[in-house]
């Protein structure tokens, strides 16, 4: 059985465009880091599951326009940019599954163990574990590499980041890792 790091939504416009998200700029480097470290070894592979939208999907609905497919938006940021040899896998709702082909290439990897990492821990990440664990695969979400969404939140993000790791941790049987503890 091999280990996915599943890079969720480092793009541009989550970073410093259009919904940028302050918080992200912290796990940058922890990223990059478990990326490296999956990259040395064969029991690893590296995938990135992006938001790549049209204009007609249904999550322009709750927020306006961002990472549209081809756009400079929709491009991971340039510390983290995907290596010749990783999966990226874009996405059109929260989930890195949905109407993906991110199953498939995983199972074709022999992959059995899913370490989320990116954005966002609330959303996009909580929604790629729920399916994760549909499927079967181990799930290990890294706090200190993924963060909630913070624009606009009146609470803060320590406390909304926390309940969402007790949320998958609670509902989906997620393990939490430092990035340090693995890179």
């Amino acid at each position: 059985m091999r280990t996915a790091l599943v890079v969720v939504d480092m793009l541009n416009d989550f970073v410093d465009g259009s919904l940028a998200n302050p918080a992200a700029a912290a796990i940058v480097q922890p990223i990059a880091a478990l990326a490296a470290k999956a990259r040395s070894s064969r029991e690893w592979i590296v995938a990135y599951a992006n938001d790549a939208h049209r204009p007609d999907d249904v999550e322009l609905r709750v927020f306006p326009p961002h990472a549209m497919a081809g756009s400079a938006g929709a491009e991971v940021v340039d510390e983290l940019r995907p290596a010749p040899e990783d999966l990226v896998v874009p996405k059109h709702f929260y989930s890195a599954f949905t109407e993906t082909e991110l199953a498939t290439l995983l199972a074709a990897h022999d992959v059995g163990r899913v370490v989320l990492v990116g954005q966002h821990t609330d959303c996009c990440v909580r929604h790629t574990a729920y399916d994760a664990f549909r499927l079967g695969l181990e799930i290990v979400v890294c706090p200190d590499a993924t963060t909630v969404f913070g624009p606009g939140a009146h609470e803060p993000l320590a406390e909304r980041q926390q309940r969402a790791l007790a949320y998958l941790t609670a509902y989906y049987g997620a393990r939490l890792w430092r990035s340090r503890a693995i890179a």
